[in-house]
């Protein structure tokens, strides 16, 4: 199998599909409330899987159209590993050292300016150093990093590899 343009494209979409199923299903089956670090890990996560979706359909002639969604995808999903990397460092904090909890995110947008909101959840607090659900060791934070990076992989590869010029 030939893994062309749009294949992975096809691919990252599904991936960004799997990854928020089962955030939901975390929230809404498990009762798993996210916080906000969690959130701003799901909007990387929207915005690579919007943006693969537009290259899927729009399936570019153009090497600069391929690469430019390619850049666009690799910076959204690459914002997720940052924030997940943040909350994996978070949560590894000595107990002393964990920040206290903060008010709701719903409570800072109402309030604050976006960029005193971003600054204030990207600073983590209490409710993100939990740790309150792990698979075979790890928590989910870990997981997610592991999985956005992936991701961040594939991203990279479609940003760097070599296209023929025919259509693909």
């Amino acid at each position: 199998m030939r893994w062309n343009y749009r294949l992975v494209s096809a691919v990252l979409v599904l991936t960004s599909i799997i990854g928020l199923s089962f955030a939901l299903y975390l929230e809404h089956v498990q009762g798993l409330e996210p916080c906000p670090l969690c959130v701003f890990q799901r909007v990387g996560l929207i915005g690579m899987g919007l943006i693969a979706l537009v290259a899927f359909i729009h399936n570019p002639i153009s090497n600069v159209f391929k690469r430019f969604y390619a850049l666009l995808a690799t910076l959204a999903i690459g914002w997720s590993v940052g924030v997940a990397a943040r909350h994996v460092w978070l949560q590894n904090l000595p107990a002393d050292q964990v920040p206290s909890c903060g008010p709701g995110l719903d409570y800072l947008v109402d309030v604050l300016p976006m960029k005193t909101v971003l600054q204030q959840v990207l600073s983590g607090s209490g409710e993100c150093a939990l740790v309150d659900w792990s698979f075979l060791g790890q928590s989910l934070p870990v997981w997610s990093l592991i999985y956005f990076s992936l991701i961040l992989l594939i991203c990279l590869w479609q940003l760097f590899r070599k296209y023929s010029t025919a259509k693909q």
